[in-house]
């Protein structure tokens, strides 16, 4: 009696199936494949087994580039994530000129990224740049971003903050209409004030929320390629390269399949990991663990 609807029920879904197969399963499989052999432009495939892992593994760039990618991810996704958060607040509080600051905070996500990197780098050239050249007249000194990795990855986190910005926004905003206001307004009868309705309902509804924003984000983040490329190409020394640039080179400009694919994997289990930390503590929230 119940095999006929099930049967029925998966050849509706056999069509999304196929096509998660064909765009997502077989290629991974394929580049993990990839990943176990020796390959580059004009060549076969030769088998070697793990030793394309283990010399991303004994190549110092991959590790100044995972320790770099580490430090940015992190310091973009939750940076964007007060601040979004913040954003998100005021506006479900009431803002004046409500559509055109809706307008103002969703315009990065009407930019193309290319396009956005080009101008926000011109706009920081130490020469000619207008916020470079600001901030120098302020006393701050001249941000030579393309000369220290450390001042050109903290430009990265900007853009990249600054263009993904709208995403974790909407989340959080809309998060923040589903809550029930009556619940604000027995708080607010009982004498809690503003910042205690904040802690103690808006912060604990808002959990799932925010773990799905962080997850996203995270992963996002974590294959994040064009501000880099576009400002230091991985420069100076290769002291800024993150993943997904070591990728690429190795990848395109090395011509060296093998230990591109291998480093794909690994990016792909370390977002993983980083995702499974949210994923399991939102499984706890939603189980009110």
């Amino acid at each position: 009696m119940h095999s006929r609807p099930r049967l029925t029920t998966w050849l509706y879904l056999s069509p999304l199936h196929l096509l998660l197969l064909a765009i997502l399963t077989a290629p991974s499989v394929y580049v993990f494949w990839l990943s176990l052999n020796e390959s580059s432009y004009g060549t076969g495939l030769t088998f070697v087994g793990l030793d394309n892992y283990r010399m991303v593994f004994s190549d110092p760039y991959f590790w100044r580039a995972a320790v770099n990618t580490f430090f940015v991810v992190n310091g973009v996704v939750y940076v964007e994530l007060v601040v979004a958060l913040a954003l998100a607040t005021q506006f479900a509080a009431g803002v004046p000129l409500r559509g055109a600051m809706f307008a103002c905070i969703l315009m990065p996500y009407a930019i193309s990224e290319v396009v956005a990197v080009l101008v926000w780098k011109m706009m920081m050239d130490p020469s000619v740049g207008a916020i470079a050249r600001t901030i120098e007249g302020m006393g701050f000194g001249m941000l030579n971003w393309s000369a220290s990795p450390t001042i050109g990855l903290t430009l990265v986190g900007v853009i990249n903050v600054w263009t993904h910005l709208p995403f974790t926004f909407l989340m959080l905003y809309a998060g923040l209409l589903a809550i029930d206001p009556s619940l604000y307004e027995a708080a607010q009868i009982d004498g809690a004030t503003r910042w205690q309705r904040f802690t103690r309902i808006t912060l604990p509804l808002l959990v799932p929320t925010i773990l799905i924003a962080l997850i996203f984000r995270l992963i996002f983040a974590f294959r994040m390629f064009s501000e880099v490329w576009l400002l230091t190409k991985g420069g100076p020394a290769r002291l800024s390269e993150v993943l997904a640039v070591y990728l690429y080179q190795h990848g395109f400009r090395y011509g060296d399949f093998g230990i591109a694919s291998a480093t794909g994997w690994l990016m792909v289990l370390g977002s993983l990991l980083l995702a499974s930390v949210f994923l399991f503590a939102m499984q706890r929230s939603m189980r009110g663990a």
